[in-house]
């Protein structure tokens, strides 16, 4: 049997400390799940594990790709899992880590076969998400899709919200001339692994105040020259991220240091509290507080194998 140890959470929480005392426990490598620790542009302000953290335990799928590169959640779902066929040759365990919930649904569930999109459909959308803001694209979802807009309506309002995801959806439907839910929820591929999540969770004034302090360290560590350096490609989609487009607009002379640093701050939380709401629809995670003893988690992993 071959599994697959799950760390869920929202940012700030602890998971790397945690994935990488569970791999040195099991004698395992780890896959990062973050879909901005891709970036090899991005380190600061994506909480890349540090040199120690990094050699502590190996890593997958952390500065693997460029922001110039096209990638997405389909890529990752293959190249995960062709490397977890090559971990489980050798090994039982595997750990995967990270708050992007959509990346970890992939690995564990299988991803819908979504067809290529012209790139030209997303800069448009693109263009006039700029100009009429996030309600044009739920207009648009609710006359192309209007099923899937009343499904998430009543199961996940807050996709609604979601520029990205948004975009996603209506561009599907456009570039294929169907609905994007026709392309949901078709049989998924078998996972050859068993699943044991693991989620960390804290009272959502200690996750606040840990979220204040990392975008603390992240500013005292060089965030905003990491920033600076990335701001002529600021349209391009892997630096449409919380920590980025906040100083970019303090660059451009629209906020001031101090507003787009509570900005952060602020986005940042929000993030977390949306984090929490996707994983807490999986009923099969066991839930922990941040700063149990990893023994008790240890114990737990044991008691599923």
């Amino acid at each position: 049997m071959k599994y697959l140890i799950t760390i869920v959470g929202p940012t700030a929480i602890g998971k790397t400390s945690l994935s990488i005392a569970l791999a040195q426990h099991f004698n395992c490598e780890i896959l990062s799940c973050d879909s901005r620790q891709f970036f090899k542009e991005m380190t600061i302000g994506t909480a890349v594990p540090n040199e120690l953290e990094l050699s502590s335990a190996k890593h997958h799928f952390i500065h693997n790709k460029s922001i110039f590169e096209s990638y997405n959640v389909g890529d990752f779902e293959k190249e995960a899992i062709s490397k977890l066929d090559e971990l489980y040759k050798t090994n039982d365990f595997a750990i995967l880590v990270g708050g992007s919930g959509l990346y970890v649904d992939a690995i564990l569930k299988g991803f819908d076969d979504i067809p290529e999109i012209n790139k030209s459909i997303r800069d448009t959308l693109m263009s006039e998400l700029e100009i009429n803001g996030i309600v044009y694209l739920q207009e648009k979802l609710k006359n192309l899709d209007p099923d899937y807009y009343t499904e998430l309506t009543k199961k996940n309002p807050q996709t609604l919200l979601n520029p990205q995801r948004m975009m996603r959806f209506v561009e599907v439907c456009i570039g294929s001339g169907k609905p994007y839910s026709s392309f949901i929820n078709q049989k998924k591929n078998q996972r050859n692994f068993t699943p044991i999540l693991i989620g960390l969770e804290a009272k959502r004034e200690t996750i606040y105040s840990r979220i204040n302090q990392r975008v603390d360290i992240m500013i005292n560590e060089g965030l905003l020259a990491e920033a600076q350096k990335v701001i002529s490609h600021k349209d391009l989609n892997a630096l449409q991220t919380v920590g980025y487009k906040e100083l970019f607009s303090y660059f451009d002379n629209e906020i001031t240091l101090e507003f787009a640093i509570e900005e952060i701050k602020k986005n940042t939380r929000r993030f977390a509290k949306r984090q929490l709401t996707w994983f807490k629809r999986n009923p099969g995670t066991k839930w922990f507080e941040y700063d149990v003893n990893k023994e008790e988690i240890i114990e737990f992993i044991n008691n599923q194998i």
